[in-house]
């Protein structure tokens, strides 16, 4: 017989104190640190404990005896259903503080080398409606709210199009207006929802892995141009083109209507045959006057105005002279390595997905830039020291790896390649810390400066401008 499992208790009047990790909130009751999601400090609360360890303890919020001063009214309607937007109930001035204390915390407590003054982040001017991508999930078992539950209403109708519940891979939330990105999208997926219901087609059931309707995914470049991509998870031609024609004819305005026929266990496209229903099978963003393609599978900051402020900070902190050899490693599509490309002598792009470096050689040849080279593959094998030997040594190396960082035998081969300047360019401030430790045996940090790309969320940009040390 299964022994029950204690009651975990409720902990009264308890004072909300800080920020912490993933977006929680934090209290200390007695010596025990618990974590909080959806608190703002200086909220005095009641907490349900959901886990107990030896030294800290997870919680969620059953009664709100005094709110914070700092609290302000969440936008969205879904917001602590969601889990996207955890900060929607903190002003946007003190969201951009603690980014800035989290960029301050990981280069003192993780990276432990000496660092000059961290300057002040760059917020973003725009805090709704900035995402240029968004995507969305079919499901046909649509995640019901504590407040449905507790209303004893019936809901027969299980179909949804919106967004995965955190830890809960088989339920999806039904939105009704997401205000991250324009509401375009907002009109888009309801438009596809309503008609597919209306002609029987079927939701994707995510545990048995059948149903037409799969996900949708919508760019919208700051140049106007807009990218539907709808994934359907049966191969059904009829229906495919049919749902198709309804939306091309609904919205004119897509410049680029495309679909795929997924049949394997996950959502991920990159290994999938993309078919271009209607118009062009790209969209092009503009900066400074460079056009730069984007294609289904192509990666691009999510954030088109701030991916800017982001690049210039990065080519502020390279220095180019027009006679340097640059290295952008993770170059994605190119963009940085266009981006600064007038400023050096050279820049060879490194990434790992073959399809972008087709569409960075393609951003290179529509812009006219002819000093530009790009190797596809795993960044531990392509950039070597044999590499180095046969295309040269570079005077600048730009990085910007994916949240998980620098693979240490990229780290090996960047210190024997000795480049005079790093810039590197980070998602992860804890991880990027990690990698500025490693580096320290050659190189020294000069200069940090943090973007937010993500407003009402606690991701957090940081370029770290390095110099050798001899």
């Amino acid at each position: 017989m299964a022994r029950k499992r204690k009651e975990l208790p409720v902990l009264e009047d308890v004072e909300i104190t800080g920020v912490a990790a993933e977006g929680k909130s934090v209290a200390r009751v007695n010596d025990m640190v618990v974590f909080i999601p959806f608190g703002a400090p200086g909220d005095i609360v009641d907490v349900k404990i959901d886990r107990k360890r030896k030294s800290y303890a997870e919680g969620h919020i059953v009664d709100m005896k005094q709110p914070s001063a700092l609290r302000c009214e969440p936008v969205c309607s879904h917001f602590t259903v969601c889990g996207g937007c955890r900060w929607q109930h903190l002003p946007y001035s003190y969201q951009l503080e603690c980014k800035q204390q989290q960029v301050a915390d990981a280069m003192q407590r993780i990276a432990k080398v000496p660092i000059p003054e961290i300057n002040p982040i760059l917020g973003s001017e725009q805090i709704w409606e900035y995402r240029n991508k968004m995507e969305y999930t079919f499901s046909n078992r649509m995640w019901l709210t504590f407040d449905q539950l507790r209303s004893g209403e019936e809901f027969p109708d299980r179909d949804a199009a919106g967004f995965h519940i955190p830890g809960a891979f088989d339920k999806v939330l039904d939105i009704d207006r997401c205000h991250l990105q324009d509401d375009f999208s907002n009109r888009l997926r309801k438009f596809i929802k309503s008609h597919a219901k209306s002609k029987g087609y079927t939701f994707f059931d995510l545990k048995a892995q059948m149903g037409l309707l799969r996900t949708l995914m919508v760019r919208i470049a700051s140049t106007g141009e807009i990218m539907a991509v709808m994934v359907f998870g049966a191969d059904e031609p009829e229906n495919i083109a049919e749902l198709m024609e309804a939306v091309a004819a609904e919205f004119p305005e897509i410049t680029s209507l495309q679909y795929v026929v997924n049949l394997k266990a996950n959502d991920t496209i990159g290994d999938q045959t993309v078919v271009c229903f209607k118009g062009k099978p790209y969209i092009e963003e503009d900066m400074e006057g460079l056009r730069f393609r984007i294609g289904p599978k192509s990666f691009y900051q999510t954030n088109s105005r701030q991916a800017y402020e982001l690049y210039k900070v990065a080519r502020k902190f390279a220095a180019l002279t027009g006679d340097e050899l640059v290295y952008d490693l993770y170059t994605g599509t190119g963009t940085i390595a266009n981006f600064v490309s007038s400023g050096a002598r050279e820049v060879i792009g490194i990434e790992y997905v073959p399809e972008a470096i087709e569409d960075a050689k393609i951003n290179s040849e529509v812009n006219g830039i002819n000093n530009t080279r790009f190797f596809a593959g795993d960044m531990k094998d392509v950039l070597t020291d044999e590499f180095i030997a046969q295309y040269g040594r570079p005077d600048v190396m730009i990085i910007d790896p994916p949240r998980a960082g620098m693979h240490d035998d990229v780290i090996k081969v960047i210190l024997n390649a000795e480049p005079r300047r790093i810039v590197y360019v980070s998602c992860n401030p804890a991880t990027q810390a990690r990698d500025l430790s490693m580096l320290d045996e050659k190189y020294k940090v000069e200069e940090i400066q943090p973007v937010d790309m993500f407003p009402h969320t606690h991701h957090v940009e940081n370029v770290v401008r390095l110099s050798r040390k001899f």
